[in-house]
């Protein structure tokens, strides 16, 4: 072959590379659907590398591999907004969205119909303005003081989620996009655990890591930071092109340009409508990825818009309702020391009593000896306390100002403060533990919480007072024999007359029946969660290929890695572990089994479900699992790529979406037959 066809050869696979990682790129921030492994995308990527930098020719300005981000900046330069980027009025009570309600139906002369607005979660990130010209990126601001912001181009460049060039056609020659650039959560604590290892000060929560990510003036440190991005809305058009007529349409059209957009928003009608989506959201708030403080109303119509206008800084069409807030700040009055499940000794600070969220916290986690040194936290301390949906209240630093005088360190105890065994600090790690076993109450008590726990093995009624007195009085030392107990022996404890001990007894018989992926989870293996769970029961199908499997076979498997992996090998190598699950099995715990994923028939490979509201004869969380084992994939929110919504009873905002997407809805029968496709 010659030179020139070489050359061409070349410059053709760089261009396919580029085409390949825009393409997955796209299936990852935007569908949220990969298709392949982080593991493969940094092939293609390091391939791509390797090419430009044999030939510097072929690198164009939209490469993905100029993410890396220009020479550091002295300061960021002034940019002034061809429109200003305006703020929202907020709303904190049902009343205060009432009221927006109405006096939009009032301007629009429609006081007796309701009116559609495009909802979706207030993210709490940092607002951004992205300038596209020839369908390529030149130029991305912060919101700055609304009307002048700072260029920060060189850094958004980094941010994978934001494309440098657009896909498809039918755009304008220049336009501007503004949306939010945040940090999920997972991405947060990565981040965090990073900078502690490195001996570094981290984040105090994922809002600061963007803002400071972001505003770095060497664009190679925001390159380093997991940055994400949502696209909420159009600034400047030319008044010669026509956008769509509605908001929820012109994100759809940001979508199909390859432009991130927030899956959970949806079309709501009047203030009905609205308020089920603030409370879906409200409740589904601690286990979406990334923080969000409220939800957005905007009337849907653009038309409609633009009659309301604007007041002041805000526009009179759209509203943001607040959730509770959830940080606040009080004062540290003591730490007691609680011992966890695995023996772990966790400081929990002990609080003067506030308001956070919609709920009095007066106890809060500090996590660790490491964290409470790393956030230098005194008792006596005023501190930021926060809390998330249904996670747990934590401190989270130490409110600004001077110390007061008379604050106490925070002393670890000499040994454990449940049973006086010795405490012991693996060398590296943070956690300190207690050596007593299963000698220690607390560890037997915490194990039997988890156990029947409601995302375990889901057994009603013994609630922390009866695992309580149970362990105290020995009746049980292991998981296993709870399963011994009868309705006679129960109504031996405090509060435990005749009908509630036989409820008991037939909360063990139904107990008995469960998924492998619960039972997995409901044994207390180390950082073994739901997801990964799941993982390890879809992947093996048995009880008994799980506990066989390597430490390598383990760390094939996605969702688990090499240290899980190694936590879950150890688990099943303990016989006294062995010993419990077995005669948890000889109890009569028991669940279906299949094959391993290898070898089991995937019928519904390719598919994408939306499971919502409460399914006839089946919880959602098994529909989930039958789903993913014949090849499926379930997913939280409704997009074009959903291949058909599940619905049952009280289905919310996914139906509607699903419906106005014309995406098929399936009732729990079409589900039964799915599960049960050849």
């Amino acid at each position: 072959m010659t030179a020139g066809g070489r050359a061409t050869d070349t410059a053709r696979r760089a261009a396919e590379l580029r085409e390949r990682i825009a393409y997955h790129d796209h299936r990852y921030y935007v569908l949220d659907d990969p298709e392949i492994s982080d593991a493969e995308y940094d092939e293609l990527l390091a391939e791509l590398q390797r090419i430009e930098a044999e030939h510097p020719e072929l690198v164009v300005p939209e490469s993905p591999t100029q993410r890396v981000g220009g020479a550091p900046a002295a300061s960021f330069a002034p940019v002034r907004h061809r429109l200003p980027m305006l703020s929202l009025n907020n709303g904190f009570a049902e009343e205060d969205l009432r009221a927006f309600d109405r006096r939009a139906r009032e301007r629009l002369g429609r006081e007796a119909a309701a009116i559609t607005y495009m909802a979706e979660p207030k993210l709490d990130g940092l607002a951004i303005s992205l300038f596209y010209r020839d369908g390529r990126l030149a130029q991305a601001a912060t919101r700055g003081d609304g009307e002048t912001g700072e260029d920060v181009t060189g850094n958004v460049r980094t941010v994978r989620a934001i494309p440098l060039s657009l896909k498809g056609a039918g755009w304008p020659d220049a336009f501007e996009v503004r949306g939010e650039v945040f940090m999920r959560r997972a991405d947060f604590e990565r981040l965090n655990e990073g900078l502690h290892e490195a001996g570094q000060r981290g984040f105090m929560n994922p809002r600061n890591a963007a803002a400071g990510s972001l505003r770095q003036l060497d664009p190679a440190v925001t390159a380093g930071r997991p940055l994400s991005f949502f696209a909420y809305g159009p600034g400047w058009v030319p008044e010669d092109f026509s956008l769509p007529t509605r908001q929820s349409a012109v994100l759809d059209w940001f979508a199909d340009m390859g432009i991130p957009v927030c899956p959970e928003r949806s079309c709501v009608r009047g203030t009905e409508g609205a308020l089920a989506y603030y409370r879906e959201m409200a409740e589904r708030r601690g286990e979406l990825p990334y923080d969000i403080d409220g939800v957005v109303f905007k009337v849907d119509d653009r038309a409609d818009q633009q009659r309301m206008g604007f007041v002041a800084r805000a526009p009179r069409w759209a509203i943001a309702y607040k959730f509770p807030a959830e940080e606040r700040t009080t004062r540290l009055l003591s730490v007691d020391f609680q011992v966890g499940r695995t023996g772990a000794l966790t400081p929990v600070a002990r609080l003067e009593p506030v308001l956070v969220g919609g709920v009095m916290v007066s106890n809060a986690t500090l996590h660790n000896m490491d964290e409470v040194a790393r956030k230098d936290i005194r008792i006596g301390d005023r501190v930021v306390v926060r809390r998330a949906g249904d996670v747990i209240p934590e401190v989270v630093g130490r409110a600004g100002g001077e110390r007061e005088p008379d604050t106490r360190e925070i002393v670890l105890p000499d040994a454990c403060p449940e049973c006086a065994s010795a405490i012991e600090q693996e060398e590296g790690k943070a956690a300190v533990r207690c050596t007593g076993g299963l000698v220690c109450p607390a560890q037997r008590r915490e194990a039997l919480r988890h156990f029947v726990s409601r995302k375990a093995l889901d057994i009603e009624g013994f609630g922390d007072k009866l695992i309580e007195q149970l362990v105290r009085a020995g009746a049980v030392s292991n998981p296993a024999e709870l399963f011994s107990l009868d309705a006679q022996r129960l109504q031996d404890f405090e509060r435990v007359g005749p009908k509630s001990a036989q409820n008991l007894e037939e909360a063990l018989a139904q107990a008995r029946e469960t998924t492998l992926a619960r039972f997995v989870y409901a044994l207390g293996i180390r950082e073994v969660g739901e997801v990964t769970a799941r993982a390890l029961a879809g992947h093996f199908g048995t009880l008994e290929a799980l506990m066989q499997a390597s430490v390598e076979e383990l760390e094939a498997i996605r969702d688990v890695g090499p240290v899980v992996a190694r936590h879950v090998s150890n688990f099943f190598a303990e016989p006294h572990n062995r010993e419990v699950i077995d005669a948890l099995r000889r109890a009569g715990v028991h669940w279906p089994e299949t094959r391993p994923a290898a070898e089991r028939p995937q019928p519904l490979a390719g598919r994408t479900y939306v499971l919502t509201g409460s399914l006839e004869g089946m919880p959602r969380e098994e529909a989930s699992a039958r789903l993913q084992a014949l090849g499926a994939k379930v997913t939280g929110s409704v997009s074009g790529n959903t291949t058909a919504v599940i619905a049952g009873e009280n289905p919310g905002s996914k139906l509607a979406k699903a419906e106005k997407l014309g995406i098929p809805v399936l009732d729990a029968a079409a589900l039964e037959e799915l599960l049960h496709s050849p």
